[in-house]
């Protein structure tokens, strides 16, 4: 008897422990591979009896194991290989000019060096599934399809899809320091744990290339652009080394982050002039270097003359005399140059809006074919709202790759649901006019100058040693959307969510709309709430933590809120127009004329470009002042609806992850309220105007919301 009840609890702690380590946390991602239901079962089995796939190359290798990873989720069992035989249901996955296709016609022709297409077809009297591409990387970006198909429940006897990236280079750029700080991070350490590499390889990092593969992003920048030469340093590259061995088999490369006064710091150079033979001479054979340990490498990402970095500017050299000299180096290894256009200068009293122009648009057609030129979305510095940068449409000659910041410094850190997706496609399908109407940011970003140059898109990421990854379940998100950008510049923000919601939060129809309508009204809240009708950069200095509107005392004039909003009794917003800074001058005169008209500038604009009386006529019939007001408030309710909308699917989903969302929606309400008041205080007491009728007064006076301190909020440089 005692046995038996000893075998009983032995049971019963066993599928405990085996529930609680199955238990949802997020690490899983949008891999997740949940057991299907009997129906989706039944009707998909039949076409998946067996996986063929030939070669045993390390690429090929890990698509056939994911195929099998994610059939032992959804259909719990393994998948018969190619013992089995060709068989009828067997997948193949190979790649062109596998004796298997022959005498097929099939499209290779249109997949370019990395794209898939996905067939069904009859091979050897056999019903199959093909997933193939012209390399090995094609056919594993065609089975991750394959398993999304699988995972959202869509039809795969029919199956003939054909894609390829339009972008050649889609990165990851990490603000991760040597010491595991991230900058501007909002989960935790970093993951790059430099001081057990090489001889130790967290099985993470296998895990961070099976999700970057499945998104379509071939690249991540491991460190900093707020550079540390240190990483360049043999014993740092034997560590990098180690990363790459991990990430080749997915396709990805690395790249390193070059601080430009290494040949000081590192090579005990006087100078790191790029016109000087000694500091070239120095690169060259540092890159050569780099070359000899990781063949395969990227190239090299640069900060420069920004932010007190150093860079050619220092010897009264070019961004592209800079950027040339080290492109040089990397050419004969087939490797490239990102060189930010993220510029200003504390000397300089130009609008912040209009330093990268000024720099770099005069150096347009001077940039070697293997430079591109990173641009912000925005000329100011990933704010909930800008318009788009005008660097894009107006460089013809130079390769300008799209920067996306994920990680959300600006937009409530990790805790704030804010889906970037609806603020990249608001960028990307702006016209630039350049040089003619619809040649949208996309097509620019999309369009080789030449032959020769290559095209891209990065990402500042926002993972970090949290268990979910991102720091929240949401967040997630957007690290899936800017892969999907990149992959293709005109895709859509809402058919984006709708994938990511079906392979994370699962198949039922009640939640995927559910989390998609959350997820795409959730950035126009938070710029409400922040920052509307145009206003920037309104967060507390150095952490961009919490409003900040009134501050006005650092040394550097557009470090401060006020410098932004120039709010006066007679009016606010910054006056972009040729009354003021001119930088509409910068945009195509189509898009100058729009956006400098009362008339016709879109009201989420209008305090970007014009100083606008209190008493301005909104579209609304409202004035300016109580349409603040109003926005504001409709910023709070929509979260107060997103908390409704996500209290209903309490049961619908996992209870850990389900009550993680409660609590940042909680913590969201709380800080909207807080920006909310915050910023009706500080401007009520400059417009000297009364509330409109129905809207609360601040819970608190001026001085409370001033006297409010967060010197430790998370992310900050170091």
């Amino acid at each position: 008897m005692l046995r038996k009840l000893l075998a009983i609890l032995s049971a019963f702690l066993c599928f405990g422990l085996a529930n609680q380590g199955h238990a949802e946390d997020g690490y899983d991602l949008w891999l997740r591979y949940r057991p299907l239901e009997s129906a989706a079962r039944a009707r998909y089995e039949p076409l998946i009896a067996g996986i063929v796939a030939p070669g045993d190359s390390p690429t090929i290798r890990v698509a056939a194991d994911e195929l099998r990873r994610g059939y032992r989720g959804m259909f719990g069992g393994d998948l018969p290989g190619e013992e089995a035989g060709l068989r009828d249901g067997a997948v193949l996955v190979v790649r062109a000019g596998t004796p298997l296709l022959q005498g097929l016609d099939l499209p290779f022709a249109r997949l370019g060096g990395e794209g898939y297409l996905l067939r069904s077809a009859t091979v050897q009297g056999k019903r199959v599934t093909i997933i193939a591409g012209n390399s090995d990387i094609g056919a594993l970006y065609g089975v991750f399809r394959f398993l999304a198909l699988l995972q959202a429940g869509q039809p795969i006897d029919r199956l003939d899809i054909v894609d390829a990236p339009k972008l050649q280079v889609r990165v990851l750029n990490h603000w991760d320091n040597l010491d595991r700080h991230v900058e501007r991070g909002y989960a935790g350490q970093s993951i790059w744990d430099w001081q057990k590499l090489p001889l130790h390889k967290d099985p993470r990092y296998t895990d961070y290339a099976r999700a970057n593969a499945s998104i379509g992003i071939n690249g991540t920048v491991l460190t900093n652009v707020n550079a540390n030469a240190d990483i360049l340093r043999p014993d740092y590259l034997r560590k990098v080394k180690a990363l790459a061995e991990v990430f080749r088999p997915y396709g990805i490369k690395v790249y390193l982050t070059a601080r430009f006064s290494a040949p000081i710091e590192l090579g005990g150079l006087k100078t790191a002039d790029p016109l000087d033979p000694a500091v070239r001479a120095w690169w060259q054979a540092k890159i050569d270097e780099i070359y000899a340990v990781i063949p395969d490498f990227g190239g090299l990402l640069v900060k420069a003359n920004s932010e007190g970095q150093p860079g050619p500017a220092d010897y009264h050299r070019t961004h592209a005399e800079g950027a040339n000299m080290l492109a040089d180096a990397l050419a004969p290894h087939h490797g490239i140059l990102m060189w930010r256009a993220f510029v200003y200068a504390a000397e300089n009293a130009e609008d912040r809006h209009k330093q990268a122009y000024t720099e770099f648009q005069p150096l347009d057609g001077k940039f070697r074919d293997n430079v591109l030129v990173q641009v912000k979305n925005g000329a100011i510095d990933f704010q909930p709202r800008e318009p788009f940068h005008p660097l894009f449409g107006a460089m013809p000659k130079t390769p300008l790759m799209m920067e996306f910041q994920i990680t959300k410094e600006y937009l409530g850190f990790a805790t704030h649901l804010a889906y970037l997706g609806t603020m990249w496609e608001e960028v990307l399908e702006t016209d630039t006019f350049r040089p003619a109407r619809g040649s949208t940011v996309a097509k620019v970003i999309e369009t080789p100058v030449d032959a020769g140059a290559a095209t891209g898109m990065a990402g500042v990421a926002n993972i970090g040693s949290d268990r979910n990854w991102s720091g929240s379940q949401f967040d997630q998100a957007n690290w899936y959307a800017f892969g999907r950008f990149a992959w293709d510049p005109d895709a859509k923000a809402e058919a984006i969510a709708r994938d990511w919601a079906r392979m994370t939060w699962g198949g039922d129809p009640v939640v995927t709309g559910t989390v998609v309508r959350m997820m795409m009204g959730s950035r126009e809240a938070v710029v409400d709430y922040m920052t509307p009708l145009g206003l920037t950069h309104q967060m507390a200095t150095g952490h961009h933590y919490g409003p900040g509107p009134w501050v006005s005392d650092l040394k550097r004039p557009e470090w401060n809120p006020v410098y932004y909003a120039q709010a006066r009794p007679d009016g606010i917003g910054f006056d972009r127009t040729a009354r003021g800074s001119d930088a509409l001058a910068q945009y195509a005169p189509q898009v100058a004329r729009r956006w400098g008209s009362l008339a016709t500038v879109p009201d989420e604009l209008l305090l970007w470009f014009h100083h606008v009386p209190w008493d301005h006529r909104m579209k609304s019939g409202r004035t300016l002042w109580d349409e603040l007001v109003v926005r504001y408030d409709a910023g709070v309710e929509q979260v107060r609806r997103m908390q409704a909308d996500w209290a209903r699917l309490r049961g619908k989903v996992d209870e850990t992850r389900w009550a993680e969302v409660r609590d940042f929606l909680a913590i969201q309400l709380d800080e909207a309220v807080w920006w909310r008041d915050a910023s009706i205080a500080w401007f009520q007491s400059i417009s000297k105007r009364p509330l409109p009728e129905g809207h609360k007064p601040p819970a608190h006076d001026l001085d409370y919301y001033k006297a409010i301190t967060t010197p430790y909020a998370p992310g900050q440089g170091k």
